[in-house]
């Protein structure tokens, strides 16, 4: 049965948000489909509001984690970035913004939107997508990413606190 998403998200811990920036023009440049079928958390999160909303879906598995953004010190200990929480900020949907704001904002610990709340912000998936994010996944260990096509690779980009940032 042929893919109805070329890009699907299981289980995604984030990272620089400079590179989700970058996978996610990509992503949206290439007109690819994306169905988070599982966790993405941190700066995977910016998919909401970087790929149009008709090519994004998520399965009932899918689940968004947000927080403040943060840069590690000297000694290695994670500090709130303002600069790169305010950026992060504004790479997010209204209606996110909106979500995340009744909670509290953006803070060190982890806010969670599932199920009702997710499906308000992100279409829940039908027919082709859906089987493709609930056919079995192979054996072995977990993915920390998964995808059905392989990504290319994301350059680093300028050294900007933003960029840095997890």
């Amino acid at each position: 049965m042929p893919a109805a998403a070329d890009v699907l998200i299981t289980s995604d811990t984030g990272g620089m948000i400079g590179d989700y920036v970058t996978r996610w023009q990509r992503v949206r440049q290439s007109g690819e489909r994306v169905v988070i079928d599982g966790t993405c958390l941190s700066a995977c999160t910016i998919v909401v509001g970087m790929i149009p909303r008709d090519r994004l879906c998520a399965t009932r598995n899918a689940a968004l984690g947000f927080h403040a953004a943060w840069l590690p010190d000297a000694a290695g200990r994670r500090v709130t970035s303002p600069v790169a929480t305010r950026a992060l900020w504004g790479l997010y949907p209204g209606s996110v913004r909106r979500w995340i704001a009744q909670r509290g904002g953006l803070t060190p610990n982890m806010l969670m939107m599932r199920g009702r709340d997710l499906a308000g912000v992100v279409q829940p998936c039908e027919g082709a997508a859906r089987r493709v994010a609930s056919a079995p996944r192979r054996a072995g260990p977990p993915q920390t990413r998964s995808y059905r096509r392989a990504t290319r690779a994301i350059a680093t980009p300028a050294v900007a606190e933003a960029a840095m940032a997890r």
